[in-house]
């Protein structure tokens, strides 16, 4: 009887203990960022945010005409149709 009555104090202790500390001041947690930076649809890249882009993505394509992409030989789309008809990434 007085093993459980030891474990039970053990547990209750344990207990209170945690739930302070999980439940504790929220003061000490660090500041959010304050600071926003805008980011394209997809990516950063030039492939991302032409008003002309290839569907694939290449390196350095992208363009403000129409036109096809230097590495794939695609035709470039514009931009915000490409974007409109559901595609994500």
């Amino acid at each position: 009887m007085r093993f459980f009555k030891s474990m039970t104090a053990l547990v209750l202790v344990l207990s209170f203990t945690f739930a302070f500390t999980a439940c504790g001041d929220s003061a000490t947690t660090t500041d959010t960022a304050t600071e926003t930076t805008t980011v394209a649809p997809h990516g950063e890249g030039k492939e991302f945010t032409s008003a002309y882009v290839c569907p694939m993505h290449c390196d350095g394509s992208g363009s403000d005409k129409p036109g096809e992409c230097p590495v794939c030989g695609m035709d470039y789309v514009a931009q915000a149709e490409h974007t409109d008809n559901g595609h994500k990434h």
